[in-house]
């Protein structure tokens, strides 16, 4: 009875998981790829511009500090002056009440919403993801990502689209609370970059990968440098060997 129970529940599992439909993802070029790859901390920049005046009114970044962002090439004045644009939340003061301060550099990335009832209540329930680690976090991390961005088409003719859902050919089940959050010419750069949806999308990916693991290129060179130690160490130990046995038949 038992094994009827579970041939039958295994029968309908997989016949549900056929059932949906697949997703392919796109596969980019990403700089970061490889064993010597390193971040396009250029690329990077420019992300960070498109998170702050695109993302940054919906979708948090709780574990990433302003001070981080010295890895990216930001000097410390230039830290500081983007930090104090943002208000943060502190206190109690010597009255016990809270207050706002201008940002510094060790504050983390200023929230949009004092609360997650707060959040949903500005997104007709839906909660917007942080961002700290979604590159991480999602399957095919910044393939995904940056499809997902691009992804916004028309729905197919004889598909409803729901009131707050927009249609997505990357998304799971079509449908996203999220409007298509980038459009050409949206941000200007200043170097100069063309601002088309592909380079945006291709920039906050790349940004947001290096918030997601930030010590990539440090493990990277560390790996580097074990490999070069274990490949010295196994020339060592064979020259050892053969001089403790050579006169061993």
């Amino acid at each position: 009875m038992k094994k009827a129970l579970l041939l039958i529940f295994l029968f309908f599992s997989f016949h549900s998981y056929g059932a949906g439909e697949k997703i392919d993802i796109p596969k980019y070029d990403w700089s970061w790829k490889g064993f010597f790859g390193t971040y396009d901390r250029a690329s990077a920049q420019r992300g960070l511009k498109v998170y702050r005046e695109v993302c940054a009114g919906c979708h948090s970044m709780n574990y990433l500090s302003y001070r981080n962002l010295g890895d990216l090439g930001f000097s410390e004045d230039h830290i500081k002056a983007i930090a104090a644009e943002y208000l943060i939340l502190d206190g109690p003061n010597d009255e016990g009440e809270m207050f706002e301060r201008d940002g510094m550099p060790s504050d983390q990335f200023a929230n949009p919403y004092a609360n997650i009832k707060a959040a949903r209540a500005a997104n007709n329930g839906a909660y917007p993801p942080d961002l700290s680690l979604i590159v991480k976090a999602r399957p095919k991390g910044a393939d995904y990502v940056k499809a997902l961005l691009l992804g916004y088409v028309d729905p197919p003719k004889d598909m409803t689209i729901p009131s707050g859902q927009h249609y997505n050919k990357y998304m799971a089940g079509n449908l996203i609370a999220m409007m298509s959050p980038l459009s050409d010419g949206l941000v200007d750069y200043d170097d100069g970059t063309q601002n088309s949806m592909d380079q945006m999308s291709t920039d906050v990916t790349t940004f947001l990968a290096w918030a997601a693991e930030p010590s990539l290129e440090d493990r990277k060179r560390m790996g580097l440098k074990v490999i070069l130690f274990l490949i010295v160490l196994f020339v060592l130990a064979y020259i050892s060997k053969q001089q403790i046995w050579r006169d061993i038949k």
